[in-house]
């Protein structure tokens, strides 16, 4: 039976280029590439679900690097647990993994450990980011929607029976943002 290799490449966000990818997973000789542009947190990813259809026996699951495929530990080795059940290689281009040799599993594994290790390090570095800017003083999140004294303007024309569409077009908001705000201080 003749091995087919099936590429996958995935970005977090659309403004991201999958060229990169796509380049390497073309070069590394894989008939059909499927791409997702979204958070690998996801475990719910279109192109990846299409991806693991499309294999059979003997085939190779071909990926840029590790974290293409997935951040999540568990998540990794769950879909390298169903490769191998179904008789499935996985080959990452960047790591130099594939997971037909039993040296390139266990490189897979601890390559995944240290994904997963990476991705927490990062939410750590990011939470405690957060927590001394907020200790500093520093605003966190969105921009208000609504200044005060547009809440109290909002409020005259309304008094002065302009309807909320008006109004939400005059302050250039959304009807429910003008809502929350009006709402938000009685």
């Amino acid at each position: 039976m003749e091995t087919v290799r099936i590429g996958y490449a995935r970005v977090s966000t659309d403004d991201q280029s999958l060229n990169l990818q796509l380049d390497a997973l073309r070069h590394a000789g894989c008939a059909k590439i499927f791409t997702d542009k979204l958070s690998g947190k996801s475990r719910r990813r279109a192109g990846l679900d299409d991806a693991l259809a499309s294999l059979n026996a003997n085939d190779q699951l071909v990926v840029w690097r590790l974290d293409r495929l997935g951040r999540n530990f568990r998540h990794l080795v769950d879909i390298a647990d169903e490769l191998r059940e179904r008789g499935v290689n996985l080959i990452s281009i960047s790591e130099g993994i594939d997971t037909s040799s039993n040296v390139g599993e266990i490189i897979f594994r601890l390559m995944s450990v240290f994904s997963d290790f990476e991705r927490n390090v990062i939410v750590e570095r990011t939470r405690a980011g957060l927590a001394a800017a907020k200790a500093r003083g520093v605003k966190l999140g969105r921009k208000p929607g609504l200044s005060a004294s547009q809440v109290a303007q909002a409020r005259q024309l309304l008094q002065s029976d302009m309807k909320m569409n008006a109004i939400a077009r005059q302050l250039a908001v959304g009807r429910s943002t003008l809502y929350r705000y009006l709402h938000r201080e009685t």
